[in-house]
């Protein structure tokens, strides 16, 4: 017997309990429905919508040449601040003052080994260290290897220092004493109009 029973804390006769399940069974049909409904209306909406024209384009022609000439002013400053050609110029300055002590150097340990002589090759007029001017390289390299091999500058044969004597050579560098046998070495070609001599 149904009629005894509680359904949903009340009591009810058969009839209500049919019209209970019908009732449910056509909410759930309407709840089936509706979400079918909501779900096309959804997908019509978000998923099958036509993208704008707006949200399609690509970058413009101007856009591009805009963003180009930024990189373009940004890669001109960074040039300026590192100056490559300026950082090679020192660097080459740096060398000629090292060879120019160095040739110096060599000159001065032949005077202490000829009781302060100098070498025949330095006098009172400025010479080009070179086979042609003042050939230093057989008296400071070969005679006596004050230097194991002659400096040359970065400019003149990429500053390939010099190990044979006996070819044509020119290292770029200059020699000269004064009237007090005081010697001095040049680098004439020295970059950034710097001067660079070393005297003793």
């Amino acid at each position: 017997r149904l009629s005894g029973m509680t359904y949903n804390h009340r009591t009810f006769s058969l009839g209500n309990a049919v019209e209970d399940i019908i009732a449910g069974e056509l909410h759930s049909k309407i709840g089936v429905l509706t979400s079918d409904f909501y779900l096309a209306t959804v997908n019509e909406r978000y998923m099958n919508c036509p993208v704008s024209k707006k949200q399609s384009r690509g970058f413009t022609l101007i856009e591009l040449l805009v963003v180009i000439g930024i990189l373009a002013v940004l890669l001109s400053i960074v040039l300026i601040a590192i100056n490559p050609a300026r950082q090679f110029s020192q660097a080459n300055n740096t060398k000629r003052r090292s060879d120019t002590v160095a040739i110096l150097n060599a000159i001065s340990q032949y005077s202490a080994d000829n009781k302060g002589s100098l070498p025949s090759q330095v006098t009172t007029t400025v010479q080009n260290i070179a086979n042609t001017g003042a050939d230093l390289c057989t008296p400071l390299s070969v005679t006596v290897q004050y230097l194991s091999a002659f400096p040359r500058d970065p400019l003149v044969s990429a500053g390939a220092q010099i190990t044979d004597c006996a070819v044509a050579y020119d290292t770029g560098y200059s020699v000269v004493k004064d009237a007090s046998n005081r010697v001095t070495v040049a680098a004439p070609q020295a970059e950034l109009s710097e001067t660079i001599s070393v005297t003793r």
